[in-house]
């Protein structure tokens, strides 16, 4: 008798015709065949846009102020699924190598700073939230993917744009930035 799916059928049978479909599907796929990675990485090209932004708590930044150490700066809002899967990992590295060595500054793309302080707190978020209320901010920065992440060395000069969701606990980060603590 051919299976078919229907309200009575046993939930046996349909994990086990989704376990044939998930099996049918990594077969259908080339040998050593990778998926695709869900980011972008391109070298910074032309000036250095200013940055002068406040964050949540009314504290004013400007990278001039930030020479001396690596900077992320993360461009990013609360309405973007990829934004928020990979704030996680932003928090790890800042955590691990702490803001006298690599600051991670998150910069919230045109939302109500209310928003932004909301999905900080709910989110355990502790890194400094920049506000880019109208996103003058992110246009300078040639932002137009969300999450957009830029790499400053020590000097401040931009190194890389990264577009896409990323680990930034992975490899490939890590290389990114032990490269731009030594510039």
């Amino acid at each position: 008798m051919p299976f078919l799916l229907h309200t009575q059928a046993p939930r046996r049978h349909f994990l086990q015709l989704a376990a044939l479909a998930g099996l049918a599907t990594l077969a259908a796929r080339p040998a050593g065949a990778a998926t695709e990675p869900a980011y972008a990485v391109s070298p910074w090209q032309g000036a250095v846009p200013p940055l002068q932004a406040v964050d949540t708590q009314g504290k004013p930044w400007r990278l001039s102020d930030l020479r001396g150490r690596a900077v992320l700066l993360n461009f990013w809002a609360s309405w973007c699924e990829p934004c928020r899967a990979e704030m996680p990992t932003l928090q790890q590295i800042a955590d691990f190598y702490g803001p006298d060595k690599l600051l991670v500054l998150a910069i919230n793309f045109k939302e109500h700073p209310t928003r932004a302080i909301q999905f900080a707190a709910r989110t355990g978020l502790s890194l400094p939230v920049l506000l880019d209320p109208q996103g003058q901010t992110a246009r300078a920065w040639g932002v137009k993917v969300f999450p957009t992440t830029v790499l400053v060395d020590r000097q401040g000069l931009p190194r890389q744009r990264v577009q896409g969701e990323l680990d930034w606990t992975g490899a490939a980060a890590a290389q990114w930035i032990e490269a731009l603590l030594k510039q």
